[in-house]
């Protein structure tokens, strides 16, 4: 049987003081039926946001892949979430 896997896709603008809880959640999630990839957009946010992301994910064991990509420029949340689809190999997106 092929596993589904699934990817979140998290776009980050100025949100520092929702991330933590954020990405900690998506870091204890667990899926037995296949494999789970947390693709994180820094869309070029003005406060430490990316910063408290890459920590977290940086010192916490998890089974859950993480991606990094880093915009040039604000682009806004529709792009933001167009490079997190781009970017997907799993077989389900979830925008959070």
């Amino acid at each position: 049987m092929e596993q589904i896997g699934i990817s979140i896709i998290i776009p980050v603008y100025n949100v520092a003081k929702y991330i933590e809880a954020c990405i900690s959640s998506v870091l204890k999630q667990d899926y037995k039926g296949g494999h789970i990839e947390c693709i994180i957009i820094d869309d070029c946010g003005e406060d430490n946001s990316i910063q408290i992301v890459q920590n977290i994910t940086n010192h916490s064991p998890s089974n859950i892949d993480i991606k990094y990509i880093f915009h040039k420029e604000n682009s806004g949340l529709s792009a933001a979430r167009n490079s997190g689809i781009k970017a997907a190999t799993g077989d389900y997106l979830f925008f959070l």
